[in-house]
C-alpha cells in the first residue's frame, strides 16, 4: 500500500494528456489506489481508445475516454461538462497534464552549425502562441471551467503539471521555460484565490523522466513515469503548493532563487548552453 491510496478512494478525476508517459502513469496510479471514476482526456485518438478499453477491462464502469484537444477551449469546457455529468455532478481532482517540451532559437545563434543537425529552428511568434496554447491555456481553461463546479460542490483539487524549467530555464528553451513558468505564477496565485472555497491547487514537476517528450533517447538518470507519478501523487495528498517529481527539481527551485547562490545557476546555464551548441543535449 502507497501512503497516499485511502486518499485517492472514491474520488472522481480527470486527468489530460491522458494516453501516454506520466499522464496515463498517474490515470493508472489513482485506479490502482480506489479512484471512483477517471476520465482519460487526449487529442491521440488511436492511444486514447487503446488505452480506454485496456482499463475498462481492469476497472469496469470506472474508466471513459474523452477525445479533447486542450488548445481549444470549447474541447476543454465541453470535458469538464461531459465528466461532470458522468461523475454525477461533481469533480474531486483535476490534473492538468497535457503538455510537451520545446526547444529551439530564440532568434539565429552566430554559432549553430551542430544544433542545426538537431532541427533547431528559430521559433516564430506563431510557434510561440501555439507553445502557450497547449503548456498555459490549456490549463488555464481546464481551471476556469472546473472552479465554479468545485465552488459549488464546496471542494475540489486541482494540479497543474509544470516542469524544473520554470525554476531552471534552460538555454534554447526560451518558448518551454516561458509558458511552464507562466504556469506556475497562475497555478499559485489560485491557490490563495480560492483557498476559502476548499479548493486546493497545487503545482507538480514530473522530474526527470523517460516519456516521448525527448523525441529520442532519454538521459540515463531519468526515472519511469510510473516513479513520477507517485512522487507527484504523495505530493497532491499531502496538498503541498509546488510538488517536486525528484530531488533534482527540488534542489534547483532552491538554488534558481537564494541570493547566495546566484553564481551557481549562471554556471550550470552556460555550461549547458556551451554543451548544446555542440550538439550534446544534457540536462
Amino acid at each position: 500500500m502507497k501512503p497516499y491510496n485511502d486518499y485517492f478512494k472514491g474520488k472522481t478525476i480527470i486527468v489530460t494528456g491522458a494516453a501516454s508517459g506520466i499522464g496515463l502513469a498517474l490515470v493508472e496510479e489513482v485506479l490502482h489506489a480506489g479512484a471512483k471514476q477517471v476520465v482519460l482526456a487526449d487529442f491521440h485518438q488511436e492511444n486514447l481508445k487503446k488505452h480506454t478499453s485496456r482499463l475498462q477491462q481492469q476497472y469496469p464502469g470506472n474508466v471513459k475516454g474523452i477525445l479533447c484537444d486542450v488548445t481549444q477551449e470549447h474541447h476543454v469546457k465541453a470535458l469538464i461538462e461531459s465528466a461532470a455529468e458522468w461523475f454525477g455532478g461533481e469533480i474531486d481532482l483535476l490534473i492538468n497534464n497535457a503538455g510537451t517540451g520545446l526547444s529551439g532559437y530564440f532568434v539565429q545563434p552566430s554559432q549553430a552549425q551542430e544544433m542545426d543537425k538537431l532541427g533547431f529552428k528559430v521559433q516564430s511568434n506563431e510557434d510561440w502562441e501555439n507553445a502557450f496554447a497547449l503548456n498555459f491555456y490549456g490549463a488555464l481553461y481546464g481551471c476556469r471551467y472546473a472552479i465554479p463546479i468545485m465552488q459549488k460542490q464546496g471542494s475540489g483539487q486541482i494540479v497543474n503539471i509544470i516542469s524544473g524549467i520554470a525554476f531552471y530555464p534552460m538555454p534554447y528553451q526560451s518558448m518551454y521555460a516561458a509558458t511552464k513558468a507562466a504556469l506556475n505564477a497562475l497555478t499559485l496565485s489560485l491557490r490563495a484565490e480560492f483557498w476559502d472555497d476548499n479548493i486546493k491547487i497545487c503545482s507538480a514537476t514530473p522530474g526527470t523522466t523517460a516519456t516521448a517528450i525527448w523525441k529520442g533517447a532519454a538521459p540515463e538518470n531519468c526515472q519511469t513515469p510510473q516513479q513520477s507519478a507517485q512522487q507527484i501523487l504523495a505530493g497532491v495528498a499531502e496538498n503541498k503548493r509546488v510538488i517536486y517529481g525528484d530531488d533534482t527539481d527540488a534542489a534547483g527551485s532552491k538554488s534558481c532563487i537564494d541570493v547566495d547562490c546566484q553564481d551557481i545557476p549562471d554556471q550550470y546555464l552556460l555550461n549547458i548552453a556551451r554543451q548544446r551548441r555542440l550538439g550534446k543535449i544534457i540536462v
